[in-house]
């Protein structure tokens, strides 16, 4: 199992329409073959004095997938490249982190 957070920096002012792209997704990649967990997240404010600010412009995707090779397809998969075109205005820049546990 390997988990991903993968933040995707936003051009000032677009968080809501990459948002609304996003969540139309969300239904297909959850049916796809590996996919345990996939869901966007934004920052929120607390008083917690380690939490770094909070980024207005950045999406946060949270994901859980059985295997790298699960992952490897999702990033193919037809929908993802639909939706990489929909979205490529809107991005300013993506970064992955991924992960497992040990």
């Amino acid at each position: 199992m390997i988990y991903v957070i993968a933040s995707v920096k936003l051009k000032q002012g677009r968080r809501d329409d990459f948002l609304d792209e996003f969540r139309k997704i969300v239904p297909l990649v959850r049916e796809e073959k590996g996919c345990l967990e996939y869901g966007p997240t934004v920052d929120v404010e607390t008083n917690i004095s380690a939490q770094a600010d909070v980024r207005e412009n950045v999406v946060t995707v949270v994901e859980k997938w059985e295997s790298i090779e699960a992952l490897e397809d999702h990033l193919i998969a037809p929908h993802m490249m639909e939706y990489r075109g929909k979205v490529k205005d809107m991005v300013a820049g993506t970064q992955l982190q991924i992960l497992e546990p040990v």
